[in-house]
């Protein structure tokens, strides 16, 4: 048998990143050689888990491929976590720079197969040149990927006015209503035309693809698995949750960037806390709210009596000005709250006993996590594709409660919330018998996402037909 080389082309994201490293390293695993394509400044991202994976006897690899002088992105900026969201279209513009350097990198190793983000629809092309077979990987669920394409072809909001106006996410499922702010504004009207040649690009791409990799697992949403396959005629494979290849405790804590807390003083301050009394708050890398908004959710976190640990990005990148911050506020939750400013060890964090609820800007991998750990979740939608996984989490899994955050608003956070709408959301996934059945529904989901990934499991079994597959299609060609 010949040996499977596969490379991975994450965009250039951590949210992105992050999943395509841990997929790349479950590849390898089961024998694929994984080699993940990135820029010179990303690099040392991959390079730790590269480096342990090839010590276990995997192959694992790295080939820089350079952004150039001419792509009109600050100096030194490789990542869009560094942007403001409003550069973010001239970021994605960048990455086609890439294509001549990507292409040469195909041509030289000729691999098995190219794993390709969503966000780069040429790379289906450049790998057609040389028959290469493209996987494209869209890092969000498949109820998020098939209620967004209904919404897209059939634009069931379009005789609406007002933007709480709402309306049916038509042949799906279940019924699921969305309200006319949450969908982006390039879906609505002629405006954001790169992020709307991007999303059209993107959904060509697929369909020209060898098919789509999914980091879900069937139980979690069977209907929408069988719905993206049967009714949207799809390929697609569901080989997750994929943060559940990080077994230890140091895999946990040093995924994705350094944290800006110890390991070991983070599970020190959770260690004393009782189980499922620990809220944890954390909106992703790019979700950044301005400093009125952290003030409420300060003040509402406060008012809960919750214990909690909160995550706080800045909306400026200017982490010395902390006017936000209400008078008297760190020393009056000393001992029970604990703020981290930064990047902190997620998994570990949500793995522990002591956390019993989530507020999360429910991004797909913060979704997933949460439900790996069998935390229950307070939504906060922002961005993407995360109104949708809103209603998969509230409504469909019945696992979380949501804040009340109606405006799709890129990377600067969902809507002008309040304090009383925090400290309300919070007491409710937290405190109570309602509470309770919706922790019970979360650790049933948290088994099923543990079996699933087990030997035998749905996405174990699903990773086998795939190389397998990958196997035959090269030895054929």
């Amino acid at each position: 048998m010949v040996e499977l080389h596969v490379f991975f082309f994450p965009v250039m994201a951590h949210g992105h990143m992050i999943p395509i490293l841990d997929m790349a390293k479950l590849f390898a695993s089961r024998g694929v050689h994984s080699a993940i394509i990135t820029t010179p400044l990303n690099a040392p991202a991959f390079a730790k888990t590269v480096q342990k994976s090839n010590d276990s006897g995997f192959q694992m690899s790295i080939k820089v491929v350079e952004f150039s002088k001419l792509s009109g992105l600050p100096e030194g900026c490789e990542n869009a976590d560094q942007l403001p969201s409003a550069m973010l279209p001239k970021f994605f513009n960048a990455t086609r720079m890439l294509q001549i350097q990507v292409e040469q990198l195909l041509e030289e190793y000729r691999p098995s197969c190219l794993v390709a983000d969503m966000f780069f629809p040429w790379a289906t092309d450049s790998a057609a040149k040389f028959d290469i077979p493209t996987l494209v990987f869209h890092g969000s669920s498949f109820f998020a990927s098939c209620a967004s394409e209904q919404v897209r072809l059939h634009k069931p909001f379009k005789n609406l006015k007002h933007d709480l106006d709402e309306f049916f996410v038509p042949n799906i499922p279940h019924e699921v209503k969305l309200c006319l702010s949450s969908i982006p504004p390039f879906e609505r009207e002629e405006t954001d035309k790169e992020l709307a040649k991007l999303q059209t690009e993107s959904k060509e791409a697929e369909l020209r693809s060898y098919g789509v990799i999914v980091n879900s697992f069937y139980e979690l949403e069977p209907d929408y698995a069988d719905h993206y396959k049967n009714v949207l005629n799809r390929r697609a494979w569901h080989i997750g949750p994929l943060s559940l290849s990080n077994r230890s405790t140091e895999e946990k804590a040093q995924r994705g960037k350094k944290a800006s807390i110890s390991e070991a003083k983070c599970l020190e301050w959770l260690n004393f806390r009782c189980s499922n009394s620990v809220l944890y708050v954390c909106f992703g890398s790019i979700c950044k709210f301005p400093g009125k908004q952290l003030h409420e959710i300060a003040i509402g976190l406060e008012a809960s009596q919750q214990q909690f640990i909160w995550v706080v990005t800045y909306a400026n990148g200017d982490e010395e000005i902390e006017e936000w911050m209400p008078k008297g506020f760190e020393e009056r939750i000393e001992g029970k709250g604990l703020i981290i400013r930064g990047w902190a060890p997620q998994v570990l964090i949500l793995d522990h006993k002591a956390i019993g609820g989530f507020v999360t800007h429910c991004g797909w991998n913060s979704t997933l996590e949460a439900i790996s750990a069998g935390v229950p979740m307070v939504t906060w939608p922002s961005f993407a594709e995360q109104f949708y996984n809103e209603k998969l989490i509230t409504e469909i899994l019945g696992i979380g409660v949501a804040v009340g955050a109606k405006e799709w608003v890129l990377g600067t956070g969902g809507g002008n919330i309040k304090r009383e709408a925090v400290e309300t959301a919070v007491k409710t996934i937290m405190v109570g018998e309602e509470a309770k059945e919706r922790r019970n529904r979360a650790k049933v989901l948290k088994e099923m996402a543990r079996k699933a990934v087990e030997e035998g499991g749905s996405s174990h079994s699903d990773l086998n037909a795939l190389i397998q597959e990958l196997d035959l299609f090269h030895s054929s060609g």
